[in-house]
């Protein structure tokens, strides 16, 4: 599964279990790691900071951004069913919009949050370059994402739990079998945290730091625009 138009359709036909599966098959962990991630951007959103949640999926995170810091929060994804569940949590304004390719001016935006959607993008650079190109000067880019553990351990296990436990439930629940293969697949394929960085720097953003959440399952990237 390597086109938009490929996974669009996929992540349309999980939307009306996905919040479910994700609780459940992360043992509500996803929860803290959004928490966390929006207490993290706290200090740098302002009530009047234009911030768009990209690929915001069910909208987990833009509600979890909303309950942290008063801003101009708006959200946006390339799926118009997940866009359906994201308005039974919040009721910011919502485009659908692929995020190669944003309806947006250049300079327009004080920060982008994106929660686990950076990897399904079909070409990284191109990406990074669109979100450089509507961030405004001294812009903040924030990319939650799964990553490749730095332990050989925690790898081990996480394989172990993706083969047996994540993709037979997942099919089991949903009915999707190819939903929960891609998702370890796609995770396997994403640059590690390290790689990720430099991605992101080779593509223009000024300062990239990058921190894991719980034994390097996920990591949260910031990279910021020259000023």
């Amino acid at each position: 599964m390597s086109t938009a138009a490929e996974i669009r359709e996929m992540f349309g036909r999980v939307a009306p279990r996905y919040d479910q599966l994700n609780h459940l098959l992360s043992l509500q962990i996803d929860r803290f790691w959004r928490w966390r991630t929006a207490r993290i951007l706290r200090p740098i959103l302002k009530p009047d900071s234009i911030v768009l949640d990209l690929a915001c999926g069910t909208g987990d995170l833009i509600a979890a951004l909303e309950a942290a810091a008063p801003a101009r929060y708006f959200a946006a994804d390339f799926c118009f069913p997940m866009l359906v569940r994201t308005r039974q949590k919040s009721a910011v304004p919502l485009i659908e919009a692929d995020g190669l390719g944003l309806p947006l001016r250049d300079n327009t935006l004080d920060c982008i949050t994106i929660g686990f959607g950076f990897r399904n993008f079909v070409n990284y650079p191109a990406a990074l370059t669109e979100l450089l190109r509507v961030l405004k000067p001294g812009g903040t880019l924030a990319i939650l994402e799964f990553t490749q553990p730095p332990s050989s351990l925690v790898r081990t296990f996480m394989a172990f739990w993706n083969r047996y436990v994540l993709d037979p439930l997942g099919r089991l629940i949903s009915g999707q079998g190819d939903a929960y293969t891609y998702l370890p697949e796609s995770v396997a394929r994403f640059p590690a945290a390290p790689r990720l960085k430099d991605m992101m720097l080779e593509q223009g953003f000024k300062t990239v730091d990058y921190r894991y959440f719980d034994l390097g399952i996920v990591a949260l990237h910031l990279g910021r625009k020259a000023t």
